[in-house]
């Protein structure tokens, strides 16, 4: 027997309930892992309250986890009892002290990561990764705009970008997140709240705009990003914490400058376990040399998950939060 955090129909914080739950052995292809810590995302906000539909309910949440393989099952050969392994994306169920979980979807951890350290950073370390490598390999000199800097996949992208030598211009809705911001490397912080984010990104390239955007933020910010953009630039929209982007002309990107626009998931970019294994490689690199920290600035027991949601969606949060198990 075990105990998880479950939901019976989509809503607030308060349709999540501490339950017992039973786990069977690791059928093929399965390991069942015990849980030492588990990551806090805003995926797991759409999860619960609709906006994403579960397939199935009753249903736990959460897509980030760190523990330990207790078991396995037939034919496993990519991890072991007794390892220390993470995962982000792949079936949703974090939220559980034990669960099983596709054995090939789990990467094991150096002993230069911590166990909280991995809970905190697989999802939103690897979708940085992806944003900064993948979809606009940053380059040295390239000027970004990052929405929602202070966040965590914010303050992951913020540092390792400039360590790719970038320029970094974040926005933030509070003066307490600008500093924050600006201690994890932002080179230049604008608060949405009192300034008008267009304008002060074309003050700060000289009117010429910026290569791309990165937006987690959605209704609030999606069409006026474009308006910060260069010709032939990239808007990145990969979340939407404001609220579901409405509809909009496809042709605003050809009259602003024949913009390209994404709307992409982690679970694509690591779709294959090489993918995978490389995106994790890349990100144990960078924390473990030093080059990006890991804030997390929160931290819950997995019983009050449902605080926790609350305390995210009023942005209280900054960085990573965590739960303990």
């Amino acid at each position: 027997m075990s105990k998880a955090i479950l939901i019976h129909q989509q809503g607030g914080p308060e349709q999540m309930h501490w339950e017992t739950v039973e786990l069977g052995q690791p059928g093929p292809g399965e390991a069942l892992i015990r849980h030492t810590a588990v990551g806090l995302n805003f995926i797991d906000v759409y999860h619960r309250s609709g906006v994403y539909p579960l397939p199935v309910l009753p249903s736990s949440l959460g897509s980030e986890g760190a523990g330990v393989v207790e078991a396995v099952g037939p034919g496993v050969t990519d991890v072991a009892p007794g390892d220390r392994v993470a995962y982000a994306g792949g079936p949703i169920g974090s939220y559980a002290e034990r669960r099983l979980f596709p054995a090939d979807r789990l990467v094991t951890l150096p002993d230069s990561i911590a166990d909280r350290q991995a809970a905190a950073m697989m999802l939103q370390g690897m979708t940085a990764r992806y944003l900064l490598r993948k979809i606009h390999a940053v380059q040295p000199g390239d000027t970004i705009l990052f929405h929602a800097i202070a966040g965590g996949v914010g303050l992951i992208a913020c540092q390792w970008a400039k360590h790719l030598g970038a320029t970094v211009i974040g926005t933030v809705g509070s003066e307490a997140k600008a500093a924050l911001a600006r201690a994890n490397g932002a080179d230049h912080v604008i608060d949405y709240t009192k300034e008008d984010f267009v304008a002060r990104v074309r003050e700060i390239t000289g009117g010429k705009g910026v290569p791309v955007v990165y937006d987690s933020v959605g209704r609030d910010t999606f069409e006026r990003s474009l308006d910060c953009l260069q010709p032939l630039g990239m808007m990145v929209s990969f979340g939407q914490s404001s609220g579901v982007i409405p509809p909009f002309n496809i042709g605003l990107l050809s009259t602003k400058g024949s913009l390209f626009l994404t709307r992409p998931t982690l679970n694509h970019y690591t779709a294959q376990r090489a993918d995978l294994l490389a995106s994790a490689k890349d990100l144990f690199d960078v924390v473990g040399s030093g080059a990006v920290r890991i804030a997390i600035n929160q931290t819950y027991p997995l019983e009050d998950a449902a605080q926790a949601h609350r305390d995210l969606e009023a942005r209280r949060t900054t960085g990573s939060t965590v739960f303990l198990v």
